[in-house]
C-alpha cells in the first residue's frame, strides 16, 4: 500500500510543478539546491533565511520522489505514523480521521508537520494545515518567533521541533543540519546569517 502510494504521488510532481516541490540545482560554486518559490515567500514574509525554512520541511515531511528526497504537502503524523495521501481532499479525510482516534496534540499536518492540538490558535479549521501556503506561513513564523538575533539558526531549529530544548532538540537540529548542507552547498563559508534581517535571497 505504502510503495503504490509514492509511486502515485510521484505521479502528482508534474502537477505541483516546481512551487511547492521541486528546487532547482545552481553552477557550481553556488548553494546547491534553491529553495522552491513559496518557501522563498513565506520566509521572506517572516523574515527568515529559506534555507532553513526548506530544511526544516525536507526533515517534517520529506519523501523520496522520483529518486529524490522532496517535502509532500499532504503528509500526516499520527502518534508517531507518518501518512501521505496523494490529494489535499484525501489528506483532510484522514486528517478528520485521524483526531477522531488521536488526541490533537499527537497530531501533525502539512509540509512543516504542524501540531493541530499546540498550534491550534493558528487556524480556524485543522485541513486549513494541508493548504501549503498556509501550513509554510505558519512553520515560518514558529522559526521566527523561536529565533534570537545574534544566534545560530540551528538553535531554532531545535526548538520548532521541541521548544524546552534537550537531547530531543540536539537530535533534530542534527538531522534537519544534514538538510541544510543539502541546501547551501559545499561552498566553504556558506552560512546563515545570525540576524534575521539579513535574510539571504537564492
Amino acid at each position: 500500500m505504502a510503495t503504490a502510494v509514492i509511486r502515485w504521488l510521484g505521479r502528482r510532481l508534474a502537477g505541483l510543478g516546481t512551487v511547492l516541490c521541486l528546487s532547482a540545482a545552481m553552477p557550481s560554486g553556488q548553494a546547491q539546491e534553491v529553495p522552491p518559490p513559496a518557501y522563498q515567500l513565506a520566509a521572506r514574509q517572516a523574515d527568515i533565511p529559506s534555507a532553513v525554512l526548506y530544511a526544516v520541511a525536507l526533515q517534517e515531511s520529506g519523501a523520496k520522489l522520483r529518486g529524490r528526497l522532496v517535502p509532500w504537502p499532504w503528509t500526516l503524523n499520527v502518534a508517531g505514523t507518518a501518512q501521505r495521501y496523494g490529494t489535499r481532499v484525501e489528506a483532510c479525510a484522514g486528517l478528520l480521521q485521524a483526531l477522531r482516534q488521536a488526541p490533537p496534540t499527537r497530531v501533525d499536518a502539512g509540509l512543516g508537520q504542524i501540531n493541530v492540538g499546540y498550534q491550534d490558535h493558528r487556524f480556524d479549521h485543522p485541513c486549513q494545515l494541508l493548504d501549503p501556503y498556509r501550513n509554510l506561513a505558519i512553520a515560518a513564523a514558529i522559526l521566527r518567533e523561536q529565533h534570537t538575533d545574534g544566534e545560530d539558526w540551528l538553535l531554532a531549529i531545535g526548538r520548532y521541533h521541541r521548544p524546552a530544548g534537550g537531547a530531543p532538540a540536539v537530535r533534530y537540529r542534527r538531522s534537519v543540519s544534514r538538510h541544510l548542507s543539502r541546501v547551501l552547498g559545499p561552498t566553504p563559508g556558506a552560512v546563515l546569517p545570525r540576524s534575521s534581517n539579513s535574510t539571504p535571497r537564492p
